[in-house]
């Protein structure tokens, strides 16, 4: 099977999302993270009133300079009375504007003595915000299948909604495989032996989205043991992420089980490193079989995995974001594959620079653990020193 470039296969596996989850009304305190199931408009003006800017003294700009008489003071969240003519307010930061002010003098700009005032010139309009400045009725908020973040709960909270419409998080499924994986915290490894790392970075990647883990465990080397596995995942969850065993050797039996129990859409990506991933369907329910050397998973799950569950969900996959960085390293044989190498940013604006992490091996984590983000290479090209490199930033992915 030839290899498939990673836009080829980003439209084929995206094209496979055909249905949303249901949606659920969830309080503002549990909506950070889930993923808004309709445009959410403004029904009132945000601020709802004039309200001053700055603590100082609220003025009809037409009776200044001069020295006015304080006919009243107005805290924040206090109803003001009408200004009476020729005379000044004493107003705090947030509360509404008198009517007939029209400026706002600071107070550090106003001599104030016994019931009196000695203000300077005002302009009209002068550190008032406008009723509707910030919201007005009408305005969108949120966007359908938007995920809700803080700053977004502080802006349905100030236009008055105390709860939000969002999808119900989708149920992944995770299982990993290897006779020579050993679980953290289980004790000494034996010859032969690794820690179980997929298992984690995996479950934390889908966390992050905002969707729920079915932790399916550690699946030893045995093709029936894997199968039995795969269709018990099937049965709960809205799609399964498996690590390793789908590779071409003897004791890789994940794409096999795939295909005798579901179906094999796509496998092996011209992308390094990541270039044994699977995509199909095993009893009916979609299934990503993630290569098994740890920076491979990491990779391939944030490339495909992440924008086909973010669909799936009821979200917006965004486009992949990328910008240009100078190299502060060289490739001097130019490679077959789309390749996405580890780097950590340093500098700033034009000196902005791009440095391998160390080893690109792809069972070697603390080159992805230190990096700010991926720098893409494309086939068949080289780099020097101070080349131009696009860099996905690794918070984006």
């Amino acid at each position: 099977m030839a290899l498939t470039p990673l836009s080829e296969a980003l439209e084929r596996i995206l094209a496979t999302v055909e249905i949303k989850p249901d949606w659920e009304m969830v309080v503002l305190e549990a909506a950070p993270s889930r993923y808004c199931a309709e445009t959410i408009d403004a029904t009132l003006s945000v601020p709802p009133a004039d309200n001053s800017a700055m603590d100082g003294y609220a003025v009809a700009s037409r009776d200044v300079p001069g020295a006015l008489t304080i006919s009243q003071r107005v805290p924040a969240g206090h109803a003001p009375v009408p200004l009476e003519a020729g005379t000044a307010a004493r107003i705090f930061t947030g509360a509404e504007i008198p009517a007939g002010a029209d400026a706002i003098i600071l107070q550090e700009d106003a001599e104030a003595g016994a019931g009196q005032v000695t203000l300077p010139a005002a302009q009209p309009g002068q550190h008032i915000r406008r009723r509707g400045s910030d919201i007005q009725p009408g305005d969108e908020l949120v966007a359908a299948g938007h995920r809700l973040t803080p700053q977004d709960i502080g802006l349905l909270a100030s236009a008055g909604l105390y709860a939000v419409p969002v999808f119900r998080p989708l149920n992944v499924a995770v299982l990993t495989t290897g006779d020579e994986l050993r679980e953290p915290g289980s004790g000494d490894l034996d010859p032969g032996q690794i820690f179980n790392s997929n298992r984690f970075s995996l479950a934390a990647q889908i966390r992050v989205l905002g969707m729920n883990v079915i932790d399916c465990g550690n699946l030893p080397d045995d093709p029936d043991q894997i199968g039995e596995a795969l269709e018990r995942a099937a049965a709960e969850a809205d799609c399964i992420v498996t690590a390793g065993g789908v590779s071409v050797g003897e004791e890789d039996h994940v794409k096999s089980q795939i295909e005798q129990r579901g179906a094999l859409d796509l496998w092996k990506l011209a992308i390094k490193p990541g270039k044994p991933l699977a995509f199909g369907q095993v009893a009916g329910t979609p299934i990503f079989g993630l290569p098994g050397n740890p920076v491979s998973a990491f990779i391939t799950f944030a490339l495909v995995a992440t924008p086909w569950l973010v669909k799936r969900q009821g979200g917006q996959p965004s486009p992949m974001q990328r910008f240009p960085v100078r190299a502060a390293f060289s490739i001097t044989r130019p490679g077959t594959r789309e390749e996405f190498l580890r780097v950590r940013l340093t500098g700033s604006g034009e000196a902005l620079r791009a440095s391998l992490t160390g080893s690109q091996s792809s069972g070697v984590m603390t080159s992805l653990s230190e990096a700010d983000g991926l720098a893409v290479i494309a086939p068949g090209t080289t780099v020097a020193e101070g080349d131009w490199v696009e860099v996905m930033p690794l918070w984006a992915l």
